[in-house]
């Protein structure tokens, strides 16, 4: 069931692994009481959790694979030798590749937690004080997180300068992570780099924050209506208002990555070297150029009407933008801003601080700006002299030296002038330095140096200024991510027609297909409807091999994840039922790691879906028993189903067993649907072939053999099929004792069917009065056509 970390963070190019995670779980009578802590290293936000799991703990490795942590921390004493706790265990049989550190016991400390939490949580998010004082697993998590940050970082973090939050588990629909990876949600099975997956489908964000959020949403789609109606509101808003959406993307698209420059702006190193002193410096310019683009974005955002993107706008009317950017412009020249390029970046830095403010950094100044001339006169020199076409380059690892394009000199035989050294040549480019430039070059670094040191204890002293206000970039990376994301939503849209989902009590899908197939299809895939409602909750699916269930079946959840997310939908129409969880037991892989065999990792995953569903589940189920004899198989899957079809849970189950389809006959909850086939006759006239239409109709396949029809494709002799054929005829005489439905039973039926549609009218209908009388017309007419003999209906009446 387990996928290794490392894949999984291949995810998108600037997602590596960055999140430190301490988990520790309640002893005695707590056990199955986690508490969590997590921190990005490019992020500076706390998230702790604590909620109880069961044994299979299930919510803890479901929450540990969305973050795909880079080191996991747990104390020691869950970890000895011969004594690991179950939890333990589990993490570590899942998280192969993950870094595991165990510190002591003593350092899950909930006091000494909630003092840290205290001393460092910005005054905005001080109400998580309230929600965390009793939570001890996951103070105790937290003071032994932040400890071990600050030590391997070597930094404290500023006090009031962190965002800290508490997450239940409640808010988000649960994904298991093998059902993340049957869906291909955000890796792909065959190839991890390749994009052909749900993320890969709905990411054009122009941020890597923007990017984090789409993926974090996918693997936990939102469970609150009105939350996802205003996020449709916004997308539909961007979708009517191009320039709008152009505005907007312009501006989001300027941003660099807000929260990674503020997780290192809220760090203090605890010793300054020449490295610290010049990434502050680079972080100061990249924060004074993402102020500067608040009044664009606030400009872009001021025709919007959706109350989503108003409150947006309302948050950037926030004065301490303003008061940031004035302190900084105090201090900092105006014209400093980011540019690619080390050399031009090397210029800002050194010039970012104004004149006059230390005359001591005006002189080094003065000193570097002297030295840079005289390389670049030293080597217009050395061009005359040589009569060669050299110029000044530089590169950050080697400083200035000189490059000649070796083309249009010819070189007195053959060679480079002896004065020349460390000569390398790239095509037909030669690039060298001389003993008097590398000399030039240490008097260059030396007063950097000194700019550097002189600039940086100005930006410390700007920077202990700003730290009061900091909480208002903690709005405004949430702003852009959630604004990219949502752009992101719209563009992918204008791409396909995708149409806005509604949420009933109803599984309604018309014409729906497949989203990542449609972009790797030539042509546009064939669309298929789906209606699930609490009367008919249980679809059995049935067709030859190669018909389109699992594509189906993997198109039904897929567009549950985009309509909870917040996205339009691939479809006509389409409604909802929230599901506050989605499960998949798809594929028919063994797992040598976990030494399961096909038949225990199916056991395995169906275990899982019985133990952990619910009322308001989606679960899709790709064939079972398959991996056993075909009566054990035909037997778990119908006492499984049996179990399913009493939950008022939504179930899709494909299944070759066509013995299967006769359960309706005993739940008028069940609904049979086939994938149709068509029979083509050859040219010769003797061959039969099988067409695929991929087309769903009711009832179950009447496909008799498909496998033997399968088998005459591939290139097994035909003597083999005809013998096949042969022994398949005589076990189906004997087998051939169908159910058949008494009309007491279909009577029942009809009378259920017409009762659910009944209830379902009352609750959800928008028809005038006029359309309803037909509309019950039509129903009284269906009820007595499906009822099984005239004359029994009367009493009904």
């Amino acid at each position: 069931m387990g996928y290794s970390v490392t894949s999984s963070s291949a995810v998108s190019s600037h997602s590596v692994a960055s999140v430190i995670v301490a988990v520790v779980e309640g002893r005695g009578l707590a056990r199955g009481e986690v508490g969590m802590a997590s921190i990005d290293l490019k992020n500076p936000e706390v998230i702790l959790s604590q909620f109880a799991d069961n044994t299979t703990y299930a919510k803890v490795i479901t929450k540990l694979k969305i973050l795909t942590p880079l080191e996991i921390i747990m104390s020691n004493t869950a970890c000895d030798a011969g004594n690991t706790t179950k939890l333990f265990s589990m993490i570590t049989e899942h998280f192969k590749n993950v870094t595991f550190t165990t510190v002591q016991r003593k350092y899950f400390n909930e006091t000494k937690g909630l003092e840290y939490i205290e001393q460092l949580c910005a005054s905005e998010f001080s109400t998580i004080f309230m929600e965390v004082q009793s939570k001890y697993y996951c103070l105790a998590a937290a003071a032994a997180l932040l400890k071990y940050v600050e030590f391997i970082q070597n930094s404290v973090y500023a006090p009031k300068s962190l965002k800290v939050r508490f997450q239940g588990s409640e808010k988000t629909a649960m994904i298991d992570s093998s059902s993340a990876q049957n869906l291909e949600l955000v890796i792909n099975n065959r190839d991890s780099r390749n994009g052909h997956t749900l993320f890969g489908v709905l990411n054009y964000t122009k941020t890597p924050g923007g990017s984090r959020r789409l993926r974090s949403n996918i693997l936990e789609p939102l469970v609150d209506a009105e939350t996802i109606n205003t996020r449709l509101d916004c997308v539909q808003e961007l979708l009517q208002d191009e320039e709008l959406f152009f505005g907007l993307q312009s501006v989001i698209s300027k941003f660099l990555d807000t929260e990674q420059l503020l997780s290192v702006l809220v760090q203090i190193p605890k010793q300054d070297t020449v490295k610290t002193a010049e990434s502050k410096i680079t972080n100061l310019i990249y924060l004074k150029h993402t102020l500067e683009l608040v009044e664009p974005l606030k400009a872009a955002l001021s025709s919007c009407n959706t109350p989503l993107l108003k409150a947006y706008y309302n948050s950037l009317e926030d004065t301490r933008f303003g008061i940031i950017l004035e302190k900084i412009t105090t201090v900092i020249n105006d014209d400093t801003r980011y540019t690619k390029g080390c050399l031009s970046m090397r210029t800002q830095k050194c010039y970012a601080v104004k004149p006059n403010i230390n005359e001591f950094l005006d002189i080094a100044r003065r000193t570097y700006t002297e030295i840079v001339d005289d390389i670049a006169g030293m080597i217009t020199q050395l061009a005359e002299k040589y009569n060669l076409p050299m110029k000044t380059s530089f590169s950050s690892a080697r400083g200035f030296f000189i490059q000649m394009n070796a083309d249009c000199a010819t070189l007195p035989n053959g060679q480079l002038p002896s004065e020349f050294t460390k000569i390398t040549k790239m095509k037909n480019t030669y690039s060298f330095t001389s003993a008097d430039l590398i000399k030039m070059n240490e008097r260059c670094q030396e007063s950097l140096r000194e700019i550097y040191h002189m600039t940086y204890l100005i930006v410390c002293k700007l920077l202990n200024e700003i730290y009061e206000h900091i909480h208002c970039l903690y709005k405004l990376s949430d702003i852009v991510s959630m604004l990219d994301m949502l752009l992101s939503f719209a563009h992918a849209c204008t791409l396909s027609d995708y149409v806005r989902p509604e949420f009933t009590d109803t599984l309604a899908i018309k014409q729906g297909w497949h989203p990542i197939l449609e972009k790797i299809a030539v042509e546009k895939p064939v669309s298929n409807n789906t209606y699930l409602t609490g009367g008919n909750n249980f679809v059995i699916i049935t067709g030859p091999n190669m018909s389109g269930k699992s594509t189906y079946l993997k198109q039904i959840a897929l567009c549950q994840i985009m309509a909870q997310i917040g996205s339009y939908v691939p479809a006509e129409y389409c409604s909802f039922r929230i599901a506050e969880q989605i499960f998949t037991r798809i594929g028919m892989d063994d797992d040598i790691e976990t030494n399961a065999s096909t038949f225990m990792k199916e056991m395995k995953e169906i275990t899982y879906i019985i133990q952990n569903a619910n009322d308001k589940s989606l679960i899709i189920i790709d064939e079972l028993g398959r991996g056993t004899s075909a009566e054990e198989g035909i037997g778990i899957c119908y006492a499984a189903c049996e179990y399913l079809l009493n939950l008022k849970a939504f179930t899709l189950f494909a299944t070759h067993f066509l013995e299967l389809c006769h359960i309706d006959a005993l739940y008028p909850n069940v609904e049979n649907h086939h994938f149709e086939v068509q029979h083509v006759r050859s040219s010769a006239g003797n061959k039969e072939k099988i067409a695929y239409t991929y087309t769903l109709s009711r009832g179950y396949t009447e496909e008799k053999n498909y496998g033997l029809k399968a088998a005459e494709v591939s290139s097994l002799p035909s003597s083999i099929i005809l013998d096949a054929k042969e022994i398949t005829n005589r076990i189906a005489k004997q087998i051939l004792h169908r159910q058949k439905s008494t009309p007491e039973m279909m009577k029942q039926r009809a009378v259920y069917h017409l009762a659910m549609r009944l209830v379902q009218t009352a609750r959800n209908s928008r028809l005038d009065p006029d359309s309803l009388r037909i509309y019950l017309k039509g129903l009284k007419k269906k009820y007595e056509g499906s009822c099984p003999a005239p004359g029994q209906n009367d009493e009904q009446q």
